[in-house]
């Protein structure tokens, strides 16, 4: 009886081990991207990304002074009109994380004026 137990424990170190290295791996082939470099996200941000690969689960960190700005993720039409869906969840920390999913992903600043002074990035990845 003890040796089915032991079968059974031995099969779950496995799997916990595997789900381990699953994590491992994906976490190690991310990049993390500091948006607009050492400036950070600010006003004529919209070429930043021209140039770089991303790729899925990569993360954009978003620097920057929330007493004046903000990010907020949006869909093509909120991008290329600056405005922000309804719903659509603003951050406002300074310091926000975002990863990114395959396709296009857009940001933009929505505080009144800034995304039309280029505080947006569209960043597509395969």
């Amino acid at each position: 009886m003890s040796k089915g137990r032991g079968s059974a424990s031995m099969n779950m170190v496995i799997v916990i081990s595997m789900i381990c290295i699953f994590v491992i791996a994906k976490n190690t082939n991310a990049e993390t991207h500091k948006v607009g470099g050492p400036k950070g996200w600010t006003f004529g941000i919209v070429s930043w990304p021209n140039g770089k690969t991303f790729k899925a689960g990569d993360v954009l960190v978003f620097n920057y002074n929330a007493k004046l700005h903000n990010l907020v993720a949006v869909d093509e039409n909120g991008y290329k009109r600056c405005k922000t869906p309804a719903g659509a969840q603003v951050l406002r920390t300074g310091n926000d994380e975002i990863e990114l999913a395959s396709g296009a992903n857009y940001f933009i600043c929505n505080v009144p004026g800034h995304c039309q002074t280029g505080m947006k990035i569209s960043i597509n990845v395969d």
